[in-house]
């Protein structure tokens, strides 16, 4: 074919290039959230234990519980989407450093075991507790693993977008560097407004605010970068103005809290309601729309020319 020629976007019969990916997006998106939330809650409660704030314990509380959430309701999310079990278990026989889903296993086990002993102290029964040998042998083992826990739940928050960058879906492929500053600003968001809704420190609540303001910014720079890059690339046409809306509108909330002093309490927990309701949200919309790329042959052949392909 000559240089001068341009491919039209037809393709034989129609057909499509790619098969997109089998996922559940509802379960998956959940896990993929859950997963973040987790990981990012973690993260957050051992950087405020070790820097020992006088009133930060029921934070530090709160997050070690809400850590738990990927490993009881995210890890049976993603069981049901496998079909099967045995799936998950048999990805555990060997460890794949070039497979996102691999580490990601791994991760999740290592983190939900570390999680699990980090939170010990907080779901024995209260009479254990009060054996000063039984409170002192499981306090121990929860400052041993805080420190695992936390690298996990790093990993745990941001490997997802990994794994789906490295499939050949357009959506994912073309925009993988800002899918992974989004996964990870969402995840902080999103730990920062759980922790916000159960917090009951005054000045706790202001530091989450402003932790939730960065990551939703952050988020919002990343999903603007990212679809430019995706419309450069040819895989999206505008921007997408439902992950745009879902970030926009709790950080406005946010920061009109700041200017409404009566009523800061009530925007401030309806702000961070929308930021958990918009990341669970924007992660069933990346892998929907992702799929709908990969089904499309005008866009997974445009991804394909030489001009078109992403830099890594």
């Amino acid at each position: 074919m000559p240089d001068t020629a341009q491919w039209d976007g037809r393709t034989y019969y129609g057909r499509a290039q790619l098969k997109p990916a089998p996922f559940n997006n509802a379960l998956v998106g959940s896990y993929v959230f859950l997963a973040g939330l987790s990981g990012a809650a973690q993260v957050l409660a051992t950087a405020l234990d070790y820097a020992a704030i006088s009133d930060a314990e029921p934070v530090v509380r709160h997050g070690r519980l809400l850590s738990l959430l990927a490993p009881i309701i995210g890890t049976v999310c993603l069981i049901c989407d496998l079909h099967t079990p045995k799936r998950f278990y048999n990805m555990l026989r060997l460890v794949k450093t070039t497979s996102p889903m691999s580490l990601g296993s791994w991760a999740l086990v290592a983190f939900s075991g570390a999680s699990a002993i980090s939170a010990a102290p907080l779901l024995v029964r209260a009479g254990w507790r009060q054996d000063s040998a039984v409170a002192g042998w499981l306090q121990g083992l929860s400052r041993v693993a805080r420190i695992p826990a936390a690298l996990a739940g790093g990993v745990l928050a941001t490997y997802t977008a990994s794994l789906f960058s490295a499939t050949s879906a357009p959506l994912w492929a073309a925009g993988a560097k800002g899918l992974a500053v989004r996964f990870a600003a969402a995840s902080v968001a999103s730990a920062a407004s759980a922790l916000r809704l159960v917090a009951r420190s005054g000045r706790r609540r202001r530091d989450l605010d402003s932790l939730a303001v960065a990551g939703l910014a952050i988020e919002l720079g990343a999903t603007l970068a990212s679809d430019h890059a995706q419309q450069q690339a040819g895989v999206r046409q505008t921007p997408s103005s439902r992950d745009i809306a879902g970030v926009a509108v709790p950080l406005v909330l946010f920061l009109a809290s700041d200017f409404l002093p009566r009523r800061a309490q009530a925007i401030s927990q309806v702000a961070a309601a929308a930021a958990l309701t918009g990341s669970l949200l924007m992660r069933i919309g990346v892998i929907k729309d992702g799929e709908q790329s990969a089904a499309q042959p005008n866009v997974s052949l445009r991804l394909a020319q030489p001009d078109n392909l992403p830099r890594r």
